[in-house]
């Protein structure tokens, strides 16, 4: 009979504590997670990597608990869609990962969007270019912030056409992202009345010598030889460039996609003269030189580019989002989410106000700038200068050209 009793006792007892497990319930039903998932230790690493995971936590800590708490985790996916699409899954539905941000390779984006769709969560990708995924990759899930191959070639392709870069050769990177910026590109050259004189697919990941790829290029006598490819791929382009003295010869050397990490890489002896896109730069306004002293106090005084100031963006304007319909609407269903971002303006230091479109593009100005000659420059990072500017209307693929299955329904 005591035994009974006590046994009573502890029952009673437990039904008025609260469990570890149902605590933790309760703590993860009022937690938005977002996963950066992205390149930590690869080609990509500089223009993501350690600085895009401070950027994302400086949005969520400017952001602050507005009603809920922020968690940012983050995971390396080696720019292999295979381990992305395993992260992914485990986040999604194991550790309540509901916005999975950056993405990078072109080819892991593609991969997790479909599966982003599946789960009904969240994928912005930030630092991905093809432009395919806001036209026939399009899901109701997912938005495409920061860029994309068309208006790197719309901005850059087109600026060295009507310089008289009527011929070209491409030097392309064997994957999604490299066949979407030379298509891009190439029609660009080609509406101007350019020509294209051919192209060169080189392995991705893992190609650090370009020589025979640039030889094959020099050997097509083309006056422009486009690297349609990105982070240490296209530092190792310039460098070996340089060293077998093509821009001596009048050769010019365009840069599809070109970030300020790798100039810093490069070092303005090299760099100086190369034109690139970005959406994003340091020293544009004082809304962007607040931005980027805040980032580096926790970034430390690393070089940011769009990629860095895109996982900013993207997670604040989520999160407002999340605000605006509430945490539990928010966990229920990823499309309505981003229904809500598309519905809602953008706005902040690193962008400016923006929009998102129907078929999940981000829409802001692009600017193609010329880098800097070593004496021009004022100080650390002082590195590009300014030609011109690509209105948000007029920067990015018009909406009924891309395929999106979004704007067709």
């Amino acid at each position: 009979m005591l035994m009974n009793r006590r046994t009573l006792l502890q029952a009673g007892a437990a039904g008025f504590a609260v469990s570890p497990f149902a605590q933790a319930r309760g703590q993860s039903a009022n937690t938005i997670k977002i996963g950066l998932l992205t390149d930590l230790s690869g080609t990509y690493r500089d223009v993501n990597g350690p600085a895009s995971l401070a950027c994302t936590r400086l949005a969520a800590q400017e952001f602050g608990n507005q009603g809920f708490n922020v968690e940012v985790v983050s995971a390396d996916h080696q720019n292999r869609p295979d381990v992305a699409l395993n992260i992914a899954r485990q986040w999604y539905d194991r550790d309540g990962v509901d916005m999975v941000l950056n993405l990078a390779a072109s080819s892991v984006a593609l991969a997790v969007a479909e599966l982003t769709r599946e789960k009904n969560k969240v994928a912005i990708a930030t630092s991905t270019a093809t432009s395919d995924f806001s036209g026939k990759a399009c899901t109701p899930n997912t938005i495409h912030w920061v860029f994309d191959t068309y208006a790197l070639a719309r901005s850059t392709g087109g600026a060295l056409v009507k310089a008289g870069g009527d011929s070209w050769f491409f030097v392309t990177a064997d994957y999604a992202f490299g066949h979407s910026l030379e298509r891009d590109t190439g029609d660009f050259v080609k509406a101007a009345g350019g020509r294209v004189l051919g192209s060169v697919r080189t392995p991705f990941p893992g190609t650090t010598d370009f020589s025979s790829f640039l030889l094959q290029a020099q050997a097509s006598r083309a006056n422009v030889i486009g690297f349609a490819n990105a982070g240490t791929d296209t530092v190792n382009c310039v460098k070996q460039a340089a060293e077998f003295g093509l821009t001596r010869r009048g050769v010019k050397l365009a840069s599809m996609l070109m970030f300020l990490p790798d100039v810093h890489a490069l070092g303005l002896q090299i760099a100086q003269g190369l034109v690139c896109t970005e959406s994003f730069y340091w020293d544009l306004n004082d809304r962007t030189r607040a931005f980027t002293r805040r980032a580096q106090a926790l970034a430390g005084q690393v070089p940011l580019c769009m990629n860095h100031a895109g996982d900013y963006s993207a997670a604040l304007h989520y999160l407002k989002a999340v605000k605006d319909m509430g945490v539990a609407a928010a966990k229920a269903s990823g499309a309505d989410v981003v229904a809500r971002m598309k519905a809602m303006p953008t706005d902040d230091d690193a962008f400016g106000q923006g929009s998102i479109r129907l078929d999940g593009r981000k829409l802001h100005p692009t600017y193609l700038f010329e880098v800097k000659r070593p004496e021009e420059s004022r100080g650390p990072m002082d590195y590009y200068k300014l030609l011109q500017t690509t209105p948000a209307g007029e920067a990015f693929r018009p909406l009924n050209e891309g395929g999106c299955a979004l704007v067709r329904s």
